[in-house]
C-alpha cells in the first residue's frame, strides 16, 4: 500500500494525472468498512445484512482479524459438544489459485449449466464471476473440514456448519465480506490432496475472506408468513 501510495505521488506530482483517484476510493471503501467494524454492531443488524460477496480487494487480512473470526466459528454449537470442525486458513498464493482453478473447472464442467436453470441472469452473472476467480481473489481462504474421529457420519454436517454461520456473520460484524461456497469440495481428494488433509479429516467448505470494493446491499429475503407455520403446516404464523 505504501509503495503504490509513493507512485500514484510522483505520477501526479509528474503529470497532473488524476490516476489517483481509484486508490482513494479504495482507501475510502476500506476505512469506512473499518470504521464500522470499530463500533459493535447490533446483532440482528449483522444477521439480516450479511449477503454472499463474490469479488474481494487484495488489501491483506491481519491474523489477528482472522483468529477473532475463527475463535468466534469455534463457539458454535455441536452434537455431543464434539466440535470436529477444523479449519485450514490459506494464504499461499499458489494455493489459492489451485483452488480457484479447481473451482473454475468444476464450474465449466457442469455446475454452470445445472444454475443456469435455476438462477435469474443478473445472479448467474454474479456466480459465474465469483467461480471463475472471484472468490480465488480474496487474500484468505479459509477451507472447512469436518474431523470425522470426532462425530458420527449423521451428525457431521450438523456440528460443522453452524460453525461456518458464526465465521461469516463474524466476519460481516468486522467489516469484510465472506460467502459459503462447497463447489471446490466436490473435486474431494483433489483438494484433500493440495492441502495435505490426514484421511478422517474431510474438507465441506471454501470460505473466502477480504475486504470488499463496496458495501453489499441488503439481501433479499421472503416474508416470514411464507415460511413459519403454527402448531401445524399451513397454519400462518404470527
Amino acid at each position: 500500500m505504501a509503495g503504490t501510495g509513493g507512485r500514484g505521488r510522483c505520477s501526479a506530482k509528474g503529470s497532473g494525472s488524476p490516476r489517483r483517484r481509484p486508490i482513494r476510493r479504495r482507501r475510502r471503501a476500506r476505512v469506512l468498512l473499518t470504521t464500522i467494524a470499530a463500533v459493535p454492531p447490533d446483532f440482528f443488524d449483522v444477521v439480516q445484512t450479511q449477503r454472499a460477496a463474490r469479488s474481494f480487494l487484495p488489501d491483506d487480512v491481519d491474523d489477528p482479524t482472522v483468529v477473532r473470526i475463527l475463535t468466534a466459528a469455534t463457539h458454535a454449537p455441536s452434537a455431543e459438544n464434539s466440535q470436529p470442525f477444523v479449519f485450514v486458513v490459506v494464504r499461499d498464493g499458489a494455493l489459492r489459485a489451485a483452488i480457484g482453478a479447481m473451482t473454475a473447472r468444476l464450474w465449466r464442467g457442469g455446475a454452470r449449466a445445472l444454475e443456469e436453470q435455476r438462477l435469474s441472469p443478473a445472479f448467474l452473472h454474479d456466480v459465474d464471476r465469483g467461480a471463475m476467480g472471484g472468490i480465488a481473489a480474496a487474500p484468505v481462504l479459509v477451507v472447512v473440514c469436518g474431523d470425522t474421529r470426532l462425530a458420527f457420519p449423521q451428525t457431521m454436517d450438523a456440528s460443522v456448519f453452524p460453525a461456518v454461520q458464526n465465521l461469516l456473520l463474524a466476519a460481516h460484524a468486522l467489516g469484510l465480506g465472506s460467502t459459503l461456497t462447497t463447489l471446490p469440495v466436490v473435486a474431494g481428494d483433489e483438494l484433500s490432496t493440495l492441502l495435505g488433509l490426514p484421511p478422517e479429516v474431510v474438507p465441506v467448505a471454501v470460505v473466502p475472506l477480504g475486504y470488499l470494493p463496496a458495501p453489499l446491499a441488503a439481501p433479499r429475503r421472503r416474508p416470514l408468513s411464507e415460511k413459519a407455520h403454527l402448531n401445524t403446516y399451513g397454519t400462518p404464523f404470527p
